[in-house]
């Protein structure tokens, strides 16, 4: 077993760790650029490509996001009591509850862990999770008009391709498939040495803080995961898999959307950094019982 996570988790430990050396060692980069190319040409590539390539069916895709929808919003309302336990402004611990990090350290943990099969429900928790966070996350730090968001999100047409696929028991015709296939390639990758970077280059001040909002938040997350997936009625990897997803450690991004909206950036950044190096702690646990 413990062979089994070192094998899951190396390849995560490995790919940030390049990023955070990349940036100590004073090296250039480019996190704009390659973010936009992530979400924009890899995600939608990534998408296409594990969805329609993998055993799910359009039931079991819809059940997975409404369940990831509604452990979503029950984090949200979480939050009223631990603004209070914490002491602080709910609007700046909404984020952080709300928005785990499915993406640049989901995803490879659940792809290593869990194979093409349950790299497609990651995918779906990943997508779901996105979609309220350049929404509802856009208009918290009060950027613009959350339809134009979904607008010029290449994610949203992606996913509309997924469903249509799904709807219709088609594949991809096996140029596009390839295409795909290939372009998604680049995604995990730059996804890992990313937060790698974003890690070396925030500021922390205040670590304490950040300990026990990770102490508060996990077991929540997983607790409210588990009984959301039970009560929709999720496959048994779906359901562990949504555990997993919402028990990752706190977003990059939300870092990013507390410096637009100037809501406490250092606090904020003090919660990516420790609830990141937590997880190097309990993910191991958490694999070793979800698997």
């Amino acid at each position: 077993m413990l062979a089994e996570l070192f094998a899951v988790m190396a390849p995560v430990l490995a790919g940030a760790g390049l990023g955070f050396t990349w940036v100590k060692l004073g090296h250039p980069y480019p996190v704009d650029f390659v973010t936009r190319l992530v979400f924009n040409i890899g995600t939608p590539a990534l998408v296409l490509a594990a969805v329609s390539g993998a055993d799910i069916d359009l039931g079991g895709f819809g059940r997975t996001m409404l369940a990831t929808a509604l452990v979503v919003l029950a984090m949200g309302a979480a939050t009223v009591f631990m603004a209070r336990l914490l002491n602080r402004d709910w609007r700046v611990v909404l984020a952080p509850m709300m928005y785990p990090n499915t993406g640049n350290m989901g995803l490879p943990v659940v792809l290593y862990a869990f194979g093409g099969t349950g790299f497609a429900f990651g995918i779906t928790v990943m997508i779901t999770v996105t979609l309220f966070q350049f929404t509802l996350g856009t208009v918290m730090a009060s950027r613009g008009n959350p339809l134009k968001t979904l607008v010029r999100t290449p994610t949203v047409y992606a996913i509309v391709i997924v469903v249509a696929l799904l709807i219709t028991d088609t594949d991809l015709p096996l140029w596009l498939d390839n295409t795909v296939d290939l372009i998604s390639g680049f995604t995990v990758p730059l996804m890992l040495i990313t937060l790698g970077v974003s890690l070396g280059s925030i500021q922390v001040t205040s670590l304490m803080s950040g300990v026990t909002f990770s102490l508060l938040r996990i077991p929540v997350a997983a607790l409210l995961a588990w009984g959301v997936g039970y009560m929709v009625g999720l496959p048994p990897m779906a359901h562990a898999i949504l555990i997993l997803q919402m028990s990752m450690p706190v977003a990059v991004f939300n870092y990013l959307f507390a410096v637009r909206a100037d809501r406490e950036p250092e606090y904020v950044a003090s919660l990516v950094f420790v609830s990141t190096l937590l997880s190097l702690v309990y993910l191991p646990v958490l694999l070793a019982i979800l698997m």
